[in-house]
């Protein structure tokens, strides 16, 4: 039997995979921002649109890893991308929002815990996961920055067009997933018990030096992230007068090359096993983003984002690939992911939830940019206050 192509080879077809939903999960982001400015609607619906998504990973946290670990990741794959489809056809029938996009982020629950947690199945050893970890972490920000440009384009253009290419990505995706071996779950994995089991798996994977670690490590960088990304949405137009959406949506998506360049260069800066030398790189974004309180110019806005991409980029992939190895060998990789979700979207919904409140009382966007940035160097300080324990734990097998 001759090999199948090399973009249908199972690893190559979940990075495509991947690659077609998380572009379409970052075209919603700039279709949504395009129906709440057509619909009239106030400045923090924004913010509140957002944390409607990230509530959706909160809430399910405790279920969603047992479903991944329970059934074929590939199959939950293809239902979280279903369910991203629901969500883009309450949209395209002028639901709100809110709600449509809180459907999305549900199928995104659904989906995430899958999406890494295959990659130890795929892989062999912890370097080649590693690379994998590499890979999908690339060609997920490059999604985010192409998603993120189509997004912005097409909505000037025509926003049920730009809703019916989300769908059909999405069913690219699912059909890509086809490809990919369907490797039996863990049947024993009772769903009843899944929220006192899953508050147990907190404390085990919390016991684990490594795992605090990533676990703290990785809620600080989506944290900052995600309060980052709407504080620039907004501080594009009163800082530079820039307010196409298209034009927006190109320098918020600076940031995702730079996170491609910097999760690809990783694995020659950082060996699995010194996985905390990545605490420099998240504490040099942390000083990055305070620069956006002294800027005022397009080449230097540029500049920033890039290199705070660049830095996040190196910041995350470590952890990442820690996490999901001590994870794997602990309480399976499904749950660790889950948990790993609901720590990063609980940081996140509280830094929208501030972010929603801080818009409604009009403070000044510089002071949310100063406390994202100070906020984001606490979690690295305390990262660097644990040093010793965390470069003595053998990371590997025992």
């Amino acid at each position: 039997m001759p090999n199948p192509p090399r973009f249908l080879r199972p690893l190559t077809a979940l990075l495509t995979a991947q690659f077609f939903s998380a572009f379409a999960d970052n075209m919603i982001l700039f279709i949504t921002v395009a129906i709440i400015n057509t619909q009239g609607l106030p400045d923090y619906y924004l913010p509140l649109v957002q944390g409607a998504f990230l509530f959706a990973y909160v809430v399910l946290a405790p279920w969603v890893g047992s479903f991944a670990d329970k059934n074929a990741k590939s199959q939950v794959l293809l239902i979280g991308n279903v369910i991203k489809m629901a969500g883009i056809g309450l949209l395209l029938a002028g639901m709100n929002p809110a709600f449509s996009y809180a459907v999305v982020g549900v199928g995104a629950v659904i989906y995430s815990p899958a999406k890494y947690g295959i990659l130890p199945e795929m892989t062999d050893g912890e370097e080649e996961l590693l690379r994998a970890n590499s890979k999908i972490e690339s060609f997920t920000i490059l999604a985010i920055l192409t998603g993120s440009v189509a997004g912005g384009i097409l909505s000037d253009r025509s926003i049920p067009l730009s809703l019916i290419a989300c769908a059909v990505l999405y069913g690219l995706s699912m059909a890509l997933v086809l490809f990919i071996p369907r490797k039996p779950g863990n049947r024993q994995i009772i769903y009843g018990r899944a929220v006192s089991e899953f508050f147990s798996d907190i404390s085990t994977l919390w016991g684990i030096p490594s795992c605090r670690f990533s676990l703290l490590g990785t809620g600080a960088f989506w944290f900052s992230s995600a309060v980052l990304r709407l504080v620039i949405i907004a501080w594009i137009p009163v800082t530079l007068g820039i307010t196409f959406n298209r034009d927006v949506s190109l320098l918020v998506s600076v940031t995702a090359v730079g996170i491609v360049a910097g999760a690809l260069i990783t694995p020659m800066l950082i060996r699995f096993q010194d996985y905390p030398k990545c605490r420099w790189y998240g504490l040099s974004m942390a000083a990055m983003i305070l620069t956006f309180t002294f800027i005022h110019s397009l080449y230097a806005t540029v500049a920033a984002l890039l290199l705070i991409g660049f830095l996040g980029g190196i910041f995350i992939v470590p952890m990442n690939t820690v996490l999901q190895h001590r994870g794997h060998e602990t309480i399976g990789t499904g749950k660790t992911v889950a948990i790993q979700n609901f720590v990063e979207n609980l940081l996140m919904f509280s830094g929208v939830a501030f972010l929603t409140m801080a818009t409604k009382k009009q403070i000044p966007i510089t002071i949310m940019i100063t406390t994202t940035a100070f906020v984001m160097a606490g979690f690295i300080s305390y990262l660097f206050m644990v040093k010793e324990t965390n470069s003595t734990e053998s990371v590997l097998p025992d």
